[in-house]
């Protein structure tokens, strides 16, 4: 090969697939949370309080449940949909379906539970933000090295 040929690989070690998982899923729920924050915080200025009533007793949604609801169903579902991609690919497909609509789904709870109205709002956009990201991120899976 002359000084003027390049050659066909890369200067960069190439990248497992699992590693590369590990990358979008931390990036997914690091925007979920912080998009999901951002929907708290917006609530909160337009009056919310994020409490809500169960078995007599007032319970506050926020921040803590914000951030655990956020965090820990999208890591694990991401985590175990990554894991059964290595294996097939084509289940991305069905954990996308499934991902959206798992928290869209669970938008009736937060309705049916006595949360004011701008908690109300900011708690259904959350579950909707958690349904796009699981779609993207698992789209960013799907796609082969």
């Amino acid at each position: 090969m002359s000084v003027t040929e390049t050659s066909g690989t890369s200067t960069h070690l190439p990248q497992s697939r699992l590693a590369r998982s590990a990358v979008v899923i931390a990036a997914a729920v690091v925007t979920a949370l912080v998009v999901d924050l951002v929907l708290w915080a917006v609530g909160l200025v337009a009056g919310g309080s994020f409490e809500h009533t169960d078995a007599g007793e007032v319970m506050s949604a926020a921040p803590g449940g914000v951030v655990l609801m956020s965090v820990v169903p999208l890591a694990v579902g991401l985590a175990v949909a990554a894991l059964l991609t290595l294996w097939w690919n084509g289940f991305a497909r069905i954990a996308q379906v499934v991902g959206a609509l798992l928290p869209l789904a669970t938008i009736q709870g937060t309705i049916s539970a006595d949360f004011d109205t701008p908690s109300t709002v900011a708690l259904a956009l959350m579950h909707v933000v958690i349904a796009v990201v699981v779609v993207v991120a698992l789209e960013m899976l799907r796609a082969r090295d």
